[in-house]
């Protein structure tokens, strides 16, 4: 019960409905309902492309691991190091 105290304010209002209509305990939900939020309301979606590209490059780089007896793999910096000084995305700021 302690964790409760740092929950997220959109998981707080939509959690219960998005554990019930939603996959992988609600995230499902949660990141379809805050993207169609930003459209809705015209703000910068919380993931761009360089989070779309780090995301979707885990499973390729996982099968080159793997094929390699799981040695490890660089992992690529899409953003060519501007990810340090990158604002954070609104949701992240909530509270």
């Amino acid at each position: 019960e302690k964790w409760k105290e740092h929950e997220h304010p959109l998981w707080k209002r939509e959690g219960e409905i998005a554990k019930q209509n939603g996959g992988h305990g609600g995230m499902d939900y949660i990141m379809l309902y805050r993207l169609l939020q930003c459209v809705r309301e015209g703000l910068p979606p919380d993931m761009d492309v360089y989070d779309t590209a780090a995301w979707s490059s885990v499973a390729p780089l996982s099968v080159l691991s793997v094929s390699r007896g799981s040695a490890p793999v660089q992992f690529p910096d899409f953003t060519r190091g501007k990810w340090s000084s990158r604002a954070a995305s609104a949701i992240a700021t909530q509270t």
